[in-house]
């Protein structure tokens, strides 16, 4: 999964706000297909998890929320400061976390992924009101984001359950690795 999304690197900037196919099946599809978004929902998981019980849970709660608290700041057209460079620092600084093994403050770990879930969300967001279903693709987006949060937890907790800890760090690393790749589209 990691290595695919890395192969995508350079190519990461898919938000080009000019509108989206519609529909739930295109919600579904859209993250699993953005390997920007497809990284970072897998960085909150595999953070969550090694974080413990409280977080395991809270933060893939936090994300969805506060993406689509960014929906609606994108659909309104807000301001935010730069999107595409706010998501690609989201990969590289989850990446981090989680090679790092940081053991970050619950509300700090709370408040990174708020903020991140903000720019994830603005971007489609903006994108929202030209789909051909903006309902139907937000549910789909939405519970694409979850699954891709429940499939970092499952990596982790399996990672722990065969003493290979090590695996988990090692896609942090690949993650914040690809994160730099991002960085680096997003500043050429």
């Amino acid at each position: 999964m990691i290595a695919t999304g890395m192969s995508f690197a350079p190519t990461a900037a898919a938000h080009s706000g000019t509108g989206l196919p519609g529909g739930f099946v295109a919600g579904v599809l859209h993250p699993v297909g953005g390997p920007d978004h497809l990284l970072a929902m897998v960085a909150v998981g595999l953070w969550g998890a090694f974080l413990g019980a409280r977080l395991v849970v809270a933060l893939p709660i936090v994300f969805p929320l506060l993406m689509v608290v960014g929906a609606v700041l994108g659909m309104r057209a807000i301001p935010l400061p730069p999107v595409e460079l706010g998501i690609a620092v989201s990969v590289f600084v989850l990446g981090l976390c989680v090679a790092g093994a940081w053991r970050a403050p619950a509300w700090l770990a709370v408040a990174i992924v708020a903020v991140f879930a903000l720019f994830h969300g603005y971007a489609h967001g903006r994108e929202l009101p030209s789909a051909a279903d903006p309902v139907g693709y937000s549910a789909g987006f939405v519970l694409a984001t979850g699954l891709l949060h429940v499939g970092g937890i499952a990596f982790a907790v399996l990672a722990t359950r065969v003493r290979r800890v090590p695996l988990t760090r090692a896609a942090g690393a690949a993650i914040a690795l690809a994160g730099v790749f991002f960085l680096h589209g997003v500043s050429a």
